[in-house]
């Protein structure tokens, strides 16, 4: 039985837009207090001018600052912290972070430093899972020379990637297609993963073409309760980064989702996983599953999934850390509607989406029904260049992906920023895209069909797709509203029956 443990004060070892979502949560459950931490780059942050109290850690460079585990356990316990959420990216897959933090009597809202360990190495994590008999990429096994690499090459067969064994997000990974190229991409993936990750170490695995990348969400607690809140498409990716995710995914059915549902919690239950965590998969156009890796951590598209789940993904993690049971546990997960995302980043799409820096002129948020905006920036915040891109996130919510789609078109329409290049003209020619309306795209579809060169060319099928897409909502919402007010065949639109009644109540 796990023991409950008291948490008053949080510390928030991160920044931006995830830093102020978790002050958020801290405040909704009941007033726990919060402690930010900031660089020198970040002294007029948002996280910072949110937090009850904040604490500087060093230089802009991460290394010095959010990166250094000494420096941010010694503000925890200067501060009077209980806890400290690593957010995602810096410390959060750290195995040697968590257990830090376990050292010092703090607790770490997240897995368990063995757990990460396990599942953050990833030539160790598929090892687990064939093991468990969740189904993995072919690929090399560990502990290979490059020359060993070369050789293996040919038995894995080309296409192939090479991938760091530490750490994600595309960091230390490299598409080869021909053995000529092999040589090159080893070389410059070992001195990408050692700078990111400080491990150089690569292995080799198969590169599934078209296929596309689904995960599953879990949560497990302390009592030996292991689920998965459902699936997330992240197809839409750009040199493996991902840029929108949606949930449920268009090319799910429920016989897959039952199965790959079913791999996710297993894979969790053999690291004992507990907390959040993300178990990522490759399913090929015969929608065949394979695991690609597991983020020991929350995931920047989480808010899809509490979207459609209407649970706060955040606040339980807290509670989790506590020792208590996880509400979805006891209440059940039921799903409704849909849910997409777009990551609003400071680059330039038609620039080969260099990193832009500069200081926010003009930051004009969206709302209305079903738009949430997750943001890190105001007007008058600095962008530098010391950190990743990502400003902020744009999320839309509709009972069907047609109406979610058109709030997002809504949305983006709206967001206004200035003083620096974002990707939002990305996005508004992504949601125009007829093939992607149709739900028909892969993680190819990026380098294949969106030429943001072309992106102010006039698009003659433009208004049609904001057509059809109307269509497909209306015609649901009279289907909903024809099982609650009968009416003739003749008439289509309840309107007429509000004309009516208005007409004999003259």
């Amino acid at each position: 039985m796990a023991e409950t443990t008291l948490i008053k004060k949080v510390l928030i070892a991160n920044r931006g837009e995830i830093a102020v979502r978790v002050i958020r949560a801290c405040r909704e459950l009941g007033g726990i207090r919060t402690v930010a931490v900031y660089s020198d780059a970040d002294r007029e942050a948002l996280h910072v001018r949110y937090a009850d109290e904040a604490y500087r850690i060093g230089p802009p460079a991460p290394r010095e600052s959010y990166l250094d585990i000494e420096r941010i356990i010694d503000v925890a316990l200067q501060s009077g912290a209980d806890a400290i959420h690593p957010g995602y990216g810096f410390l959060s897959e750290r195995a040697d972070f968590a257990q830090a933090c376990h050292d010092a009597g703090i607790v770490f809202i997240g897995p368990p430093a063995k757990a990460i360990a396990q599942m953050g190495d990833k030539l160790a994590a598929r090892a687990l899972m064939q093991a468990a008999g969740v189904p993995v990429v072919p690929g090399t096994e560990p502990g290979l020379n490059d020359s060993e690499l070369m050789a293996a090459a040919e038995r894995v067969g080309y296409p192939l990637m090479v991938k760091a064994a530490a750490g994600g997000g595309g960091k230390g990974m490299r598409v080869v297609r021909e053995p000529s190229q092999l040589a090159g991409a080893l070389a410059a993936a070992h001195r990408e993963a050692e700078a990111a990750f400080g491990d150089g170490t690569v292995y080799l695995e198969k590169l599934l073409d078209g296929a596309r990348h689904i995960e599953f969400q879990i949560l497990a607690d302390q009592h030996g309760n292991t689920i998965h809140l459902g699936e997330r498409e992240c197809s839409i990716q750009r040199r493996h980064q991902k840029l929108f995710e949606e949930s449920p995914s268009p090319f799910m059915d429920e016989s897959l989702r039952a199965r790959m549902g079913e791999a996710a919690i297993r894979a969790a239950q053999a690291v004992d996983y507990v907390n959040a965590g993300t178990i990522e998969f490759l399913v090929d156009a015969e929608k065949n599953f394979y695991f690609l890796e597991m983020n020991t951590r929350l995931q920047v598209e989480h808010p899809v999934t509490e979207l459609v789940t209407g649970i706060d993904l955040v606040k339980e993690q807290i509670r989790i850390a506590r020792g208590r049971r996880m509400g979805p546990a006891e209440g059940g997960v039921s799903f409704k509607g849909w849910a997409v995302e777009c990551r609003i980043n400071a680059e330039d799409p038609y620039n080969n989406f260099l990193p832009s820096v500069g200081e926010v002129t003009v930051h004009i948020a969206p709302t209305g029904p079903g738009v949430r905006l997750d943001s890190g920036i105001y007007a008058g915040y600095t962008v530098t260049p010391y950190y990743d891109s990502l400003l902020a996130k744009l999320i839309t919510w509709g009972d069907t992906r047609g109406e979610a789609l058109l709030r997002m078109r809504r949305a983006l329409a709206e967001y206004k920023i200035m003083g620096l290049k974002t990707n939002l003209p990305f996005h508004q020619k992504l949601i125009d895209s007829t093939r992607f309306l149709a739900g028909r795209y892969d993680t190819n579809f990026v380098e294949e069909f969106m030429n943001l060169q072309q992106a102010d060319t006039p698009d003659p099928h433009r208004e049609e797709v904001a057509a059809i897409l109307a269509t497909l909502v209306e015609h649901q919402q009279r289907q909903q509203a024809s099982q609650i007010v009968a009416r003739p065949k003749r008439d289509v639109s309840n309107w007429k029956w509000i004309g009516r009644w208005e007409r004999m109540h003259r």
